[in-house]
């Protein structure tokens, strides 16, 4: 007679590594909307993963981090508490600083805590180069992620220290036919 083990669900801890998230950065020589990193928020949403977008120079729709808009059950996007969207760095007052470093905070926080699964973080680099949110806190976030999680950045320019920390770099480029 053949003894049977007990049938058990495997457990994150009972395999002998654990999936690691990657780190995204889409890019392009101008400001661009990145139609499949949207599409791909949308159906990983679709799918039960926790996403968050978080759009930092985007305002006008009385948002910030107490007032997600949820775009079905899974997807939360975020812009900062402006009435306004943010473009040049000379124009941009003490409060619109202020609003986007409470959503860099935000973010940072949210990441952390691991509720979400998949981030997409727009604009990041524009916000980086307008001095909005210092690029060795963004080096720093990425570095200490939790493993498990997918981020997304995207933006014009993205400094090179966070190109290296990429695991995949897609950069858009507009092709002219003459």
């Amino acid at each position: 007679m053949v003894s049977q083990l007990p049938l058990s669900q495997p457990t994150p801890t009972s395999f002998p590594y654990a999936v690691e998230g990657l780190v995204q950065v889409f890019t392009s020589v101008h400001r661009s909307f990145f139609t499949g990193v949207m599409a791909q928020a949308l159906t990983l949403a679709g799918q039960g993963t926790p996403v968050l977008v978080v759009q930092f120079l985007k305002g006008g729709i009385n948002m910030g981090p107490d007032q997600p808009v949820r775009l079905g059950q899974n997807l939360d996007w975020l812009r900062c508490n402006l009435s306004r969207c943010l473009d040049a760095a000379d124009d941009i007052t003490p409060e619109e600083r202020q609003a986007t470093q409470e959503l860099w905070q935000y973010t940072c926080d949210v990441i952390k805590q691991e509720h979400y699964r998949f981030f997409v973080l727009d604009e990041l680099s524009l916000a980086i180069q307008l001095g909005l949110i210092p690029e060795e806190e963004v080096v720093g976030l990425l570095e200490q992620r939790p493993r498990s999680l997918d981020i997304i950045l995207t933006g014009p320019d993205m400094p090179g220290s966070i190109l290296n920390l990429a695991d995949q770099v897609t950069q858009l480029r507009r092709n002219s036919l003459a």
